[in-house]
Protein backbone atom coordinates (compact mmCIF):
# COMPACT_ATOMS: atom_id res chain seq x y z
CA UNK A 1 0.00 0.00 0.00
CA UNK A 2 1.27 3.37 -0.95
CA UNK A 3 0.58 6.15 0.79
CA UNK A 4 0.82 10.03 -0.02
CA UNK A 5 -0.45 12.86 2.20
CA UNK A 6 -0.69 17.04 2.34
CA UNK A 7 -1.83 19.77 4.34
CA UNK A 8 -2.52 23.44 4.21
CA UNK A 9 -3.57 26.00 7.27
CA UNK A 10 -7.11 27.91 6.41
CA UNK A 11 -8.65 30.94 8.31
CA UNK A 12 -11.42 30.65 10.38
CA UNK A 13 -12.75 27.52 12.09
CA UNK A 14 -12.71 24.03 11.90
CA UNK A 15 -16.56 23.91 11.35
CA UNK A 16 -16.22 26.48 8.92
CA UNK A 17 -13.37 24.53 6.84
CA UNK A 18 -16.04 21.42 7.07
CA UNK A 19 -19.12 22.73 5.92
CA UNK A 20 -16.76 24.13 2.80
CA UNK A 21 -15.25 20.01 2.64
CA UNK A 22 -18.51 18.94 2.53
CA UNK A 23 -20.49 20.87 0.02
CA UNK A 24 -21.07 19.21 -2.84
CA UNK A 25 -22.07 22.48 -4.55
CA UNK A 26 -18.82 23.91 -4.43
CA UNK A 27 -16.41 20.41 -5.08
CA UNK A 28 -16.27 21.92 -8.79
CA UNK A 29 -14.19 24.64 -7.45
CA UNK A 30 -11.24 23.38 -5.43
CA UNK A 31 -11.51 19.28 -5.98
CA UNK A 32 -8.47 18.77 -8.46
CA UNK A 33 -10.24 16.81 -11.31
CA UNK A 34 -13.51 16.99 -10.18
CA UNK A 35 -16.11 17.61 -13.19
CA UNK A 36 -19.69 16.39 -11.62
CA UNK A 37 -22.20 14.62 -8.86
CA UNK A 38 -23.49 11.65 -10.27
CA UNK A 39 -25.06 10.30 -7.33
CA UNK A 40 -24.69 11.11 -3.16
CA UNK A 41 -26.67 9.10 -0.61
CA UNK A 42 -28.38 10.85 2.08
CA UNK A 43 -26.68 11.23 5.35
CA UNK A 44 -23.52 12.18 3.41
CA UNK A 45 -20.88 13.20 5.27
CA UNK A 46 -21.41 11.02 7.80
CA UNK A 47 -22.63 8.07 6.15
CA UNK A 48 -23.68 6.65 2.46
CA UNK A 49 -22.24 6.81 -1.11
CA UNK A 50 -20.63 9.42 -3.51
CA UNK A 51 -20.62 8.50 -7.22
CA UNK A 52 -18.59 11.26 -9.09
CA UNK A 53 -16.78 11.79 -12.57
CA UNK A 54 -13.62 13.71 -13.52
CA UNK A 55 -13.13 15.48 -16.53
CA UNK A 56 -11.52 14.04 -19.75
CA UNK A 57 -8.45 12.15 -19.26
CA UNK A 58 -8.83 11.87 -15.57
CA UNK A 59 -9.70 9.25 -12.98
CA UNK A 60 -12.95 8.35 -14.52
CA UNK A 61 -15.84 7.54 -12.48
CA UNK A 62 -14.69 7.56 -8.49
CA UNK A 63 -16.90 5.76 -6.03
CA UNK A 64 -16.10 7.09 -2.30
CA UNK A 65 -17.81 5.36 0.50
CA UNK A 66 -17.95 6.89 4.23
CA UNK A 67 -16.39 4.32 6.84
CA UNK A 68 -16.13 6.95 9.48
CA UNK A 69 -16.76 10.65 10.27
CA UNK A 70 -16.33 13.15 13.34
CA UNK A 71 -17.69 15.89 12.93
CA UNK A 72 -15.00 18.73 13.48
CA UNK A 73 -12.73 16.17 13.30
CA UNK A 74 -12.53 14.60 10.03
CA UNK A 75 -13.77 11.52 7.28
CA UNK A 76 -12.77 8.32 6.26
CA UNK A 77 -13.42 6.95 3.03
CA UNK A 78 -13.03 3.99 1.07
CA UNK A 79 -12.29 5.35 -2.61
CA UNK A 80 -11.86 3.85 -6.00
CA UNK A 81 -11.54 4.85 -9.49
CA UNK A 82 -10.12 3.10 -12.68
CA UNK A 83 -6.72 2.86 -11.60
CA UNK A 84 -6.86 2.30 -7.72
CA UNK A 85 -8.89 1.73 -4.45
CA UNK A 86 -7.81 2.33 -1.04
CA UNK A 87 -8.27 4.90 1.58
CA UNK A 88 -8.58 8.95 1.84
CA UNK A 89 -8.60 10.65 4.75
CA UNK A 90 -9.30 14.41 5.77
CA UNK A 91 -8.71 15.86 9.29
CA UNK A 92 -8.93 19.09 10.36
CA UNK A 93 -6.71 20.23 13.12
CA UNK A 94 -8.11 23.79 14.79
CA UNK A 95 -4.71 25.83 15.57
CA UNK A 96 -5.98 29.16 16.73
CA UNK A 97 -7.23 31.70 13.98
CA UNK A 98 -6.91 28.69 11.50
CA UNK A 99 -7.34 25.26 11.03
CA UNK A 100 -5.08 22.71 9.74
CA UNK A 101 -6.62 20.64 7.07
CA UNK A 102 -4.93 17.43 6.24
CA UNK A 103 -5.08 15.33 2.91
CA UNK A 104 -4.58 11.87 2.89
CA UNK A 105 -4.69 8.59 0.58
CA UNK A 106 -3.52 5.45 1.17
CA UNK A 107 -4.08 3.26 -2.08
CA UNK A 108 -2.62 0.19 -4.02
CA UNK A 109 -2.96 0.41 -7.96
CA UNK A 110 -5.49 -2.27 -9.48
CA UNK A 111 -2.98 -3.52 -12.30
CA UNK A 112 0.01 -4.97 -11.15
CA UNK A 113 3.00 -6.19 -12.90
CA UNK A 114 6.50 -6.79 -11.75
CA UNK A 115 7.02 -3.10 -12.00
CA UNK A 116 4.34 -1.54 -10.59
CA UNK A 117 6.27 -0.46 -7.05
CA UNK A 118 8.81 1.30 -9.06
CA UNK A 119 6.76 2.86 -11.41
CA UNK A 120 4.70 3.63 -8.08
CA UNK A 121 7.68 4.97 -6.40
CA UNK A 122 9.43 7.29 -9.51
CA UNK A 123 6.15 8.65 -11.29
CA UNK A 124 2.45 7.76 -9.67
CA UNK A 125 3.22 8.57 -6.06
CA UNK A 126 4.16 12.05 -6.78
CA UNK A 127 1.53 12.40 -9.42
CA UNK A 128 -1.13 11.55 -6.68
CA UNK A 129 0.43 13.85 -3.93
CA UNK A 130 0.23 17.05 -6.49
CA UNK A 131 -3.18 16.49 -6.83
CA UNK A 132 -3.83 16.50 -3.08
CA UNK A 133 -1.91 19.45 -3.02
CA UNK A 134 -3.49 20.85 -5.96
CA UNK A 135 -6.97 20.12 -4.25
CA UNK A 136 -5.94 21.74 -0.80
CA UNK A 137 -4.32 25.02 -2.34
CA UNK A 138 -7.76 25.16 -4.30
CA UNK A 139 -9.70 24.38 -1.16
CA UNK A 140 -7.93 27.09 0.55
CA UNK A 141 -8.33 29.97 -1.87
CA UNK A 142 -12.18 29.08 -1.69
CA UNK A 143 -12.03 29.40 2.14
CA UNK A 144 -10.48 32.92 1.52
CA UNK A 145 -12.81 34.10 -1.05
CA UNK A 146 -15.49 33.14 1.69
CA UNK A 147 -13.84 34.84 4.34
CA UNK A 148 -13.43 38.32 2.05
CA UNK A 149 -17.36 37.78 0.65
CA UNK A 150 -18.46 37.80 4.47
CA UNK A 151 -16.60 40.56 5.94
CA UNK A 152 -15.50 42.91 3.22
CA UNK A 153 -12.99 45.73 4.23
CA UNK A 154 -14.41 48.86 5.49
CA UNK A 155 -13.30 52.24 3.35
Amino acid sequence: MSRVAASIDVPGLASEAESLWYDPIRWAAWIDGFKSVASLADGWPAEGRLVWDSHPGGRGRVLERVTAYEARVGQTLSVEDERLRGTQRVAFAPAGDHVTVTLELQYELKERTPATRIVDLLFIRRQVEASLQRTLAGFARERRGDLEWEAPESR
